[in-house]
Protein backbone atom coordinates (compact mmCIF):
# COMPACT_ATOMS: atom_id res chain seq x y z
CA UNK A 1 0.00 0.00 0.00
CA UNK A 2 1.25 3.40 -0.46
CA UNK A 3 2.45 5.68 1.87
CA UNK A 4 0.57 8.49 0.87
CA UNK A 5 -1.10 9.86 -1.65
CA UNK A 6 -1.19 13.95 -1.26
CA UNK A 7 -0.19 16.95 -3.54
CA UNK A 8 3.23 17.61 -4.90
CA UNK A 9 5.54 19.46 -2.50
CA UNK A 10 7.21 22.55 -4.30
CA UNK A 11 11.20 20.54 -3.57
CA UNK A 12 9.79 17.30 -5.14
CA UNK A 13 9.99 19.23 -9.00
CA UNK A 14 12.53 16.71 -10.02
CA UNK A 15 10.86 13.32 -8.83
CA UNK A 16 8.29 14.73 -11.04
CA UNK A 17 10.24 15.66 -14.37
CA UNK A 18 11.84 12.07 -13.62
CA UNK A 19 8.61 10.63 -14.28
CA UNK A 20 7.88 12.92 -17.23
CA UNK A 21 11.24 11.62 -18.28
CA UNK A 22 9.17 8.29 -18.86
CA UNK A 23 6.12 10.10 -19.85
CA UNK A 24 7.52 11.49 -22.76
CA UNK A 25 11.38 10.74 -23.41
CA UNK A 26 11.65 12.78 -26.67
CA UNK A 27 11.09 15.78 -24.98
CA UNK A 28 13.75 18.25 -24.46
CA UNK A 29 14.67 17.79 -20.21
CA UNK A 30 12.99 20.92 -18.43
CA UNK A 31 15.96 20.68 -15.91
CA UNK A 32 17.88 22.11 -18.63
CA UNK A 33 15.98 25.30 -19.35
CA UNK A 34 16.39 28.23 -17.59
CA UNK A 35 12.72 29.23 -17.35
CA UNK A 36 12.28 26.09 -15.20
CA UNK A 37 12.23 27.89 -12.07
CA UNK A 38 10.24 30.26 -12.56
CA UNK A 39 7.50 28.45 -14.23
CA UNK A 40 7.40 26.09 -11.36
CA UNK A 41 6.92 28.89 -9.36
CA UNK A 42 4.20 30.14 -11.26
CA UNK A 43 2.62 26.44 -11.12
CA UNK A 44 2.74 25.71 -7.17
CA UNK A 45 1.55 29.46 -6.59
CA UNK A 46 -1.82 28.92 -9.12
CA UNK A 47 -4.59 28.18 -7.20
CA UNK A 48 -6.00 26.47 -10.07
CA UNK A 49 -3.35 23.73 -10.76
CA UNK A 50 -2.68 20.58 -8.36
CA UNK A 51 -0.26 17.84 -8.83
CA UNK A 52 -1.47 14.57 -7.19
CA UNK A 53 0.94 12.32 -6.09
CA UNK A 54 1.21 8.49 -4.74
CA UNK A 55 4.37 8.31 -2.51
CA UNK A 56 5.73 4.87 -1.95
CA UNK A 57 8.88 4.50 0.27
CA UNK A 58 9.53 8.07 -0.43
CA UNK A 59 9.45 8.27 -3.74
CA UNK A 60 6.64 9.79 -5.89
CA UNK A 61 5.69 6.98 -8.53
CA UNK A 62 2.32 7.85 -9.55
CA UNK A 63 1.16 11.57 -10.43
CA UNK A 64 -1.57 13.34 -12.58
CA UNK A 65 -2.38 17.12 -13.38
CA UNK A 66 -5.62 18.67 -12.62
CA UNK A 67 -6.60 22.02 -14.13
CA UNK A 68 -9.90 23.80 -12.64
CA UNK A 69 -11.40 25.96 -15.45
CA UNK A 70 -13.79 28.99 -14.58
CA UNK A 71 -16.43 28.61 -16.58
CA UNK A 72 -19.67 30.51 -17.43
CA UNK A 73 -21.83 28.12 -18.06
CA UNK A 74 -23.56 25.05 -15.80
CA UNK A 75 -24.33 27.62 -13.43
CA UNK A 76 -21.06 28.79 -13.43
CA UNK A 77 -19.53 25.80 -11.70
CA UNK A 78 -15.93 25.08 -13.30
CA UNK A 79 -15.09 21.79 -14.81
CA UNK A 80 -11.74 19.73 -14.01
CA UNK A 81 -8.77 18.90 -17.35
CA UNK A 82 -6.42 15.75 -16.35
CA UNK A 83 -3.43 15.40 -18.43
CA UNK A 84 0.07 13.93 -17.71
CA UNK A 85 -1.14 10.88 -16.39
CA UNK A 86 2.11 8.56 -15.50
CA UNK A 87 2.83 5.69 -13.07
CA UNK A 88 6.36 4.75 -12.87
CA UNK A 89 6.68 1.28 -15.18
CA UNK A 90 8.13 -0.49 -11.78
CA UNK A 91 4.94 0.49 -9.73
CA UNK A 92 1.81 -0.46 -12.61
CA UNK A 93 -0.79 -2.28 -12.16
CA UNK A 94 -1.05 -1.95 -8.19
CA UNK A 95 -4.03 0.28 -8.39
CA UNK A 96 -1.52 3.61 -8.04
CA UNK A 97 -2.61 5.60 -11.09
CA UNK A 98 -6.37 5.10 -10.18
CA UNK A 99 -5.13 6.51 -6.53
CA UNK A 100 -3.58 9.76 -8.44
CA UNK A 101 -6.82 9.79 -10.94
CA UNK A 102 -9.27 9.56 -7.61
CA UNK A 103 -7.56 12.16 -5.91
CA UNK A 104 -7.57 14.53 -8.95
CA UNK A 105 -11.75 13.97 -9.16
CA UNK A 106 -11.84 14.29 -5.26
CA UNK A 107 -10.26 17.93 -5.61
CA UNK A 108 -12.64 18.97 -8.67
CA UNK A 109 -16.25 17.89 -6.59
CA UNK A 110 -14.43 20.04 -3.76
CA UNK A 111 -13.72 22.73 -6.12
CA UNK A 112 -17.31 22.38 -7.37
CA UNK A 113 -16.96 21.22 -11.00
CA UNK A 114 -19.75 19.56 -12.81
CA UNK A 115 -17.36 18.04 -15.15
CA UNK A 116 -14.15 16.27 -15.26
CA UNK A 117 -12.33 15.54 -19.07
CA UNK A 118 -9.53 13.10 -19.50
CA UNK A 119 -7.78 12.95 -22.73
CA UNK A 120 -5.80 10.87 -23.70
CA UNK A 121 -3.83 9.93 -27.42
CA UNK A 122 -2.92 6.06 -26.30
CA UNK A 123 -4.90 3.86 -28.75
CA UNK A 124 -4.21 0.39 -26.62
CA UNK A 125 -7.21 -1.31 -25.08
CA UNK A 126 -5.23 -1.66 -21.78
CA UNK A 127 -4.34 1.46 -21.16
CA UNK A 128 -7.90 2.89 -22.48
CA UNK A 129 -9.62 -0.14 -19.64
CA UNK A 130 -7.52 1.29 -17.04
CA UNK A 131 -9.52 4.62 -17.28
CA UNK A 132 -12.81 2.85 -17.94
CA UNK A 133 -11.41 0.81 -14.55
CA UNK A 134 -11.11 4.78 -12.87
CA UNK A 135 -14.73 5.61 -13.56
CA UNK A 136 -14.13 7.49 -16.83
CA UNK A 137 -16.81 7.46 -19.52
CA UNK A 138 -15.27 6.86 -23.48
CA UNK A 139 -17.12 9.73 -25.64
CA UNK A 140 -17.18 10.05 -29.42
CA UNK A 141 -13.41 11.31 -29.50
CA UNK A 142 -12.02 8.76 -27.25
CA UNK A 143 -12.23 11.75 -24.46
CA UNK A 144 -13.42 10.36 -21.07
CA UNK A 145 -15.68 12.63 -18.83
CA UNK A 146 -17.19 12.15 -14.89
CA UNK A 147 -20.23 14.14 -14.59
CA UNK A 148 -19.89 15.57 -10.76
Amino acid sequence: MPEEIRLIRPDELDQLLELYRLLHPADPDARENPDLPQLWEEISNDKNLFYPVVVVDGKIVSSCTLAIVKNLTRGLRPYGLIENVITHPGHRKKGYGTLALHKAVGIAQEHNCYKVMLLTGHKDEATLKFYDRAGFVRGEKTGYIIHL
